[in-house]
């Protein structure tokens, strides 16, 4: 990154610009530049915002844009290829415990509450076998004949249900 970096500001002393120019014209801070001309990528929050600088930097500087953007992902490959699989690993475990410890009210899994369905299975079976025993008894419970007096004087009969 530091020979993109020299190169980039040996452009731009070519081209007779300051940083603050610069900085100014692309609406960037002047740091950042600084950043980038010495090759220092700490000072980006994350590899494509400095991507973006970087072409927007040499779109500016009026050199081919997507050459020294080849150039930046040389770098960053090169960079990435030397990460070891341990280092990798490490980085894992380290992100995964960080996640366990905050979590989103969206993705936490909420336990399940329990069903009401078998309550409410066991309460209409019992209903319904209430309703069939009064039904049974409704139909086969003895009708009474009842004779009253005058009905019998006239020889009429009631029956009640």
């Amino acid at each position: 990154m530091k020979e993109l970096g020299e190169y980039l500001k040996e452009t731009r002393m070519n081209n007779g610009v300051s940083i603050d120019e610069a900085a100014q014209d692309l609406n960037i801070d002047g740091f950042l530049l600084e950043s980038i001309e010495e090759g220092n990528t700490r000072a980006f929050k994350d590899v494509l915002s400095m991507k973006d600088k970087v072409k927007d930097y040499a779109k500016y500087l009026g050199l081919n844009p997507e050459e020294v953007i080849d150039e930046f992902n040389d770098y960053l490959f090169e960079k990435t290829s030397k990460i070891s699989l341990q280092d990798i690993l490490d980085a894992e475990s380290k992100s995964n415990k960080e996640s366990k410890k905050v979590a989103s009210p969206y993705t936490i899994v909420k336990p399940k509450k329990k069903s009401r369905m078998p309550i409410l299975v066991g309460l209409l079976t019992v209903v319904l076998v209430m309703l069939a025993i009064i039904l049974i008894f409704s139909a086969i419970r003895p009708r009474g004949k009842i004779i009253t007096n005058e009905l019998r004087d006239r020889g009429g009969i009631y029956e009640l249900a």
